[in-house]
This record gives structure tokens, sequence and C-alpha cells, in this order.
């Protein structure tokens, strides 16, 4: 729309007669409001700075109630939301910086670039705020691999993440990938990036001090990514395909030297202020840096570099090309400034100047061409209460009886069924596309509960996961919020970390429909409620609404991104059973819950019912005493119990360590039942045999149940319940099984 009339643009009483602000996402009340914030019609180049500027992928206008019932502070937090990412302590002067962000519909409609700028775009926010990235993760959710678009998004995705995180030199060392045909045709591309800081050198994206001059570094604009915010805060349709303007082109070589050369002007010690050009381009930017002090800012638009001709200021403003920042500095610094990119090989233009006016003020071949209260941007966008109502599907499955179920007396094969699911399987054919290694801090690579990267100069560690079950929060929204959460902090635990923090993306469909706003509420409270009693405030996080395909919404997908922090690399803990004669000892109790269970998709063909309930007191024990015994030494191994259940959980610690394991499981449940169950708060722990009795009386004390099931041992998997055969595996078939089914999936593809 932006270049068919760029010719010739409409006037105030055109945009306002012909409606044409609707095209841009705003609503009818909403042109009236924003008519008498400036007190008469925008033009052209106003409403559309208006538009995204109050759209929820920039205002969380329809969310905001809900992110208010997070606990954001902490002893440890020294930034909430707010910025470009939240900061935790981590003691001696260091702190770390993470965050996740999504890029759903523009993987939807151009996989690779999607991915790739979504990657770009996290690491942007990180070193923003003064901070060495030094992890990238991400969480993934496609339809079924059955679907040649499908395989098609989930190649392209994977290779975007790959080519950007690659070439610029930062690893991707973790994250999750789950296929349901909920996510047909809407995928979820969530990106999360970790960074280290010192706490001297934290910044914030604020511009300071009138008369100072406004930076804009970066390659040229173009008009790619224009709309970018408001395609994102819309539903996908079959016209969305024709929006591939509104998602950008990535460029990691040039994002490499500006991250360089940003990271030593942070250091250098002149920024007043300095963030990034991420959604909504120069006006995000612009707009959120004269705000948060309190002041105006003018731009003079024939000053910003251009890629493409007769570039109009709606383009220039609207535009979301890649790896571009704006930052202030003194006037007596601009050289020093201007030197320092020099050395990067880059040029830096000075844009604009900080104004006391309180107004967006845009120049353009010598006319001001817009004129805006920055407040009015910002601060007032309406905030919407949308009404809520319990779904149907909800109030059916509360009588659904997720274990009658024929038995499966077969459970070699159930087992191997599970273990073949693409959201159980071997996720190597992904993480074999990244450099997981590069700058040689990976202590822990993908494929454990969590990644580990060691602090460099200290024996601290930082452990970082992604986690969520779409099936448990689409079954139960509160219940599942908590499960996420405390997944998370599960894995993290079990790497041998003190859980720190989370960043949360909200991927749920349209908040328009009462039953997903339900949806929504109910989760946010389940997530508020598990943080609180972890002790993981939500230091930032992105929304993603409007994610929905010709079905329907797809599943509720609060994904978790957790940080925590390894006090000395000794404690740090891996999956892998370590040597034969170990003692497999499981945690917690084992009950009769399917509902939601990768068993219960993959063996029974339907997800419904409830899913596993969460006592939080109870998590909370289980992870302080694991942690406890970790940092004592007794621990060999450590994997928390998820998808798949008891049988996947042992699997999966025999194939990563190469060893068998001979299991006597006693339990009044059902076999199948019991070994599929995916009731939460358990972990399966390996000691050496001279601690099995200590560390089993240190949990009774603290009341976390235990029982001692079996020894590592041999080439087999083989796992009895009340003396009865029910698993007998060679541990080679089973590692077969699990890694070859993606790439079989794939159509043979290796990597």
């Amino acid at each position: 729309m932006a270049q068919q009339l760029a010719a010739k643009e409409p006037t105030p009483e055109q945009i306002a007669d012909l409606q044409i602000y609707k095209e841009m996402g705003v609503t009818d009340s909403e042109y009236k409001l924003i008519c008498e914030f400036m007190g008469r019609k925008p033009n052209y180049t106003e409403i559309g700075v208006f538009s995204v500027m109050w759209s929820e992928h920039c205002a969380y206008k329809n969310s905001k109630p809900i992110l208010k019932r997070f606990p954001v502070t902490g002893p440890r937090v020294l930034m909430g939301p707010g910025e470009g990412a939240g900061i935790v302590d981590i003691g001696d002067n260091q702190a770390v910086v993470f965050k996740i962000e999504s890029h759903n519909h523009p993987s939807a409609v151009e996989p690779y670039q999607g991915a790739a700028t979504g990657v770009g775009g996290i690491i942007r926010d990180i070193f923003s705020m003064g901070a060495r990235p030094v992890a990238l993760l991400n969480s993934l959710r496609f339809g079924k691999l059955s679907s040649e678009r499908v395989k098609y998004l989930f190649e392209h995705v994977v290779s975007g993440i790959a080519g950007y995180g690659n070439c610029i030199g930062i690893p991707t060392v973790g994250g999750e990938v789950m296929f349901d045909e909920s996510y047909e045709g809407n995928p979820l591309v969530n990106a999360m990036c970790v960074g280290i800081i010192d706490h001297d050198k934290i910044q914030r994206g604020v511009a300071q001090g009138v008369g100072n001059p406004v930076f804009y570094v970066g390659p040229a604009t173009g008009r790619d990514g224009i709309h970018g915010a408001t395609f994102a805060s819309e539903d996908l349709t079959e016209e969305s395909e024709a929006k591939r303007s509104a998602v950008q082109v990535g460029d990691p070589f040039m994002e490499k030297l500006v991250m360089e050369a940003c990271l030593d002007l942070i250091n250098s010690g002149i920024v007043l202020g300095i963030q990034d050009m991420g959604a909504a381009g120069l006006t995000c930017s612009s707009a959120e840096m004269a705000s948060k002090a309190g002041n105006g800012m003018d731009l003079y638009l024939d000053e910003v570099p251009q890629r493409e001709e007769g570039m109009t200021p709606y383009e220039m403003m609207l535009s979301e090309s890649q790896e571009r920042m704006l930052f202030v500095v003194e006037p007596n610094k601009e050289e020093q400034a201007k030197a320092i990119f020099e050395r990067w090989g880059l040029t830096c233009y000075k844009v604009g100047k900080v104004t006391d006016t309180g107004r967006l003020k845009l120049y353009h071949q010598g006319d001001v061409v817009a004129d805006m209260p920055v407040k009015a941007l910002v601060d007032e966008c309406p905030v919407y209460n949308k009404p809520s109502e319990v779904p149907a599907y909800y109030e059916l499955n509360a009588s659904v009886d997720t274990v009658g179920y024929a038995e499966v007396v077969d459970l070699d094969d159930a087992l191997r069924k599970v273990l073949a699911s693409p959201t159980v399987a071997s996720k190597e054919w992904v993480y074999n596309q990244y450099d997981h290694m590069v700058r040689t801090s990976t202590a822990v690579r993908p494929g454990s509960d969590a990644a580990v990267v060691t602090v460099p100069g200290t024996r601290k560690a930082l452990a970082m996961t992604t986690d969520c079950n779409g099936r448990y929060v689409y079954l139960d929204p509160e219940v599942g919020g908590k499960i996420a959460v405390s997944e998370a902090a599960r894995n993290i635990v079990c790497s041998g970390a003190e859980p720190l923090a989370i960043t949360d993306n909200l991927n749920f469909g349209s908040p328009e429909k009462p039953d997903i706003f339900w949806q929504l509420e109910k989760a946010a409270d389940g997530i508020s409620e598990a943080c609180r009693q972890l002790d993981t405030p939500v230091i930032g996080g992105n929304v993603s609404l409007y994610n929905e395909n010709a079905k329907g919404a797809i599943y509720p997908t609060p994904v978790i991104g957790m940080v925590g922090l390894v006090q000395d690399v000794d404690h740090i803990t891996t999956q892998s059973f370590k040597a034969e004669g170990d003692v497999i000892l499981l945690l917690g109790d084992t009950k009769a819950e399917l509902g939601g269970s990768e068993f219960q998709y993959i063996v029974h063909g339907v997800t419904e019912g409830r899913p596993p309930q969460l006592d939080l007191d109870v998590e909370k024990r289980l992870q302080q005493s694991v942690l406890t015994l970790i940092r004592k030494g007794y621990v060999a191994s450590a994997h928390d119990l998820s998808e798949g259940g008891l049988a996947a959980a042992l699997a999966e610690s025999c194939i990563s360590g190469g060893l068998g394991a001979k299991v006597q499981f006693r339990t009044e449940l059902r076999t199948d039942i019991a070994l599929f169950s995916e009731s939460q708060s358990r972990v399966i722990l390996t000691v050496k045999p001279e601690n099995a009795a200590e560390a089993a009386a240190f949990l009774k004390e603290q009341g976390v149940p235990v029982q001692e099931i079996g020894v590592v041992t041999g080439s087999e998997l083989n796992i009895q319940v009340n003396d009865k055969q029910a698993v007998n595996s060679s541990v080679s078939d089973l590692e077969s099984v699990w890694k070859d089914a993606i790439p079989c999936l794939m159509g043979s593809k290796t990597n």
C-alpha cells in the first residue's frame, strides 16, 4: 500500500473520508482519539506513525492488563520490563542480560528471512543494553511433518536461524521444537539471546540532553519491512503471502560490524542513550527514546541514508530495514563517535537532535512533514480489557477419562513410537546446522536438559533453556502456565544451576475472541503464581497475538525462556548416564496422568482431558533438594521427566550416555500408564552406590518422594514393572529410532 500511494499520498481529509486509516489497523475510535491528540486530522505520515506505535506489537494494547499480573522485581533484578532486555545480577559486578521475541508471521510467509531477522533483532536488543551476546536459543512450533509445506517451513526456518547466528559468531546452544497440526500454517519462531555485562556498562534507550545530536548507524534504509509491526498484529490469511514487503532482509555480516562498533562506543563511555531500530524502525526508536527522557526529538529525514530512490517520509519512518541503531551523544563527542565507527568501516549519520518540545517533529526537503506529541505516541494508546469466556472445549474436557483407553501391551513398540515422534526425537538434524561451539564457552551443548555457557574469567556458568507444552496449556491454561515455568526451572536445576528469572513469549490466537482471551488470562495467572513460588521474576518478553490458521487459533503457547546461575563449574550436570553400577533414583510421585501427553497423542491419536496437575510447594522442594545434592557432589546425572514420561527419560539418558539400564519400578498403576504418564515434579538422578543411601535419606528428610529403581549397566534398557517385563530393547536400536526419525521424515536429509 505504501509504495502504491508513495507517488501521491492522500490528504488528511481523504484519510478520514475514505477511512484509509483502517487499512493500517487503526479503529474508528482510535482515529478519533488521534485527532484529539493532534488537534487536527493527521496526514499520511502521521497516521502511519501512530498506526505502528499503537499496534499490539508495540503498544500491547490488548495484553497490557495481563502483563501487569507478572512479578517483575527481585533482589537480583537490575532491570525489568520496559527496556530492550532484562538484566539480572550474577555477582562480582557482573550481570546476565536476556530476552525472547517472536518472528512468527514473517516466518510463515518468508521462512528463511523471517527466522534470520528474528535472530538479528534479538541480538540487537542485547548489545543495545551494553552486553556482549554469548548465546542464542530458540523455541519452534510447526504442523505435522507429513505436510510438504511444513517441511519447507521447518527446513528454511532452521536454515535462517543457522545462517544468521553462525555468520555473526554467536553460538546457538539450545532450544526446543514441537510438531502438532495446531500450528499448521502459523509456525512459531521464538528467538532468545543471552549476554553478559558489567554493572557499570548498562545502557538505556533514552534521548538525554536537550540539544544533543541523534545519530543513525547501520545500513541504508530501504522499503523492506514497512508496516512489519502491524503485520505482526493481525491474523494470517491467504492474502498474507502478498505482504512479503513486511518481511525484512537480514545481513549478519553487517550486524557483526554494527555490534562490535556499538560495544566499542559503549565502552568509550560517551553514549547517553542507544536503542535498536526493531519493530516500527526509526519511528519506535525515536519516539521511545524521547519519551523515556521526557523530551522531544527533531529528525531530518534528508540525512537518513536511503538505498532506494524517492523514499517518502512515511516509508523512511516505517521501514524495518535491519541492523540499524539510533544513539545520542554530546556535541563535543561527535568526532569521537564517528572515529569509532570508521575503525569498523561504518559511517554514522547525524539525523536529528533532542528537543524540549515533547514532540516528534519530522523535516523533509525543507518542510515539516509531521509533528506529533511523543506522549500520545508512546503512552496514550488506549488499553482494552477484552471480554473473557470459558471455552466450550474446556468444559467438555473435564469429563474425559484420560486413562480409560485400552491397555497397550507391546510397550517396546510404544516406546519406539514415542521416541520416533518428532517432538521427542533427537533434534540433531536441527542443531547440527548451528555452530554451538564458537567462542569456546559452551560447556553443555544442545541435547541435555539445559545448555550451559561458562562466564569468562570466573568459575561461574549460566544455564539456559526454553520450555512450553502447548497441549497442556490448551487443556488447562492456568496449570499449563505453571508447568511451563516449573519445567524450565527443573531443567535449569538438573543442569546444576539456581533459576534466576524468566523472559516470556506469549503466543496466542486473536484476543478479539473471548475464549482466546480467557486462555491468555489464565495462562498468565499460572505463570505469575509459578514465578512467585519459584522466585523467578519476569524481566521482559514479548506478546505475539493473532496466531491463527484456517482451522482457528494455535494452541496457546506461552514460551518460557529461563536463565540460571551455576556457582561453580564443578556443579555442571547433564542427563547422560555416566558409569556402570551407578544407582538410578526416581524422585517424585507417578500418577495416572495422560492428558496432553505424547503417549496420548502418538499412540491414542488424541489430545484431550486435563493435563498433569502441579503442586508448586512440591515442585520447589524437589528443585531445592536436587540442587543441594548436586552441589554436594553426589549426583552423576540428572534428567527431568517431561514428554514421554519415565520410559522416554530413561531411554534418553541411556542413549546420551551410551549405556544401558536395568530398572525395576514398583507401582499400583497400569504398566503402560506408569511408563508414559507425564506427572510433574519428577527427576531421574544417578548416584554412586556408596552415596545412594545417604542421598535417598536426605531426599526423604526434605519431603521428596524417592524410589531406587535400578542401576546403570550394559547396553540394553530393561524395564520391569512390578516384576513383569515391560521394555527390553538394545540402546543402539532405540538410538537409531530416536536419531533417524526427523531425517527420515525430511526425506533422508542428513546434516
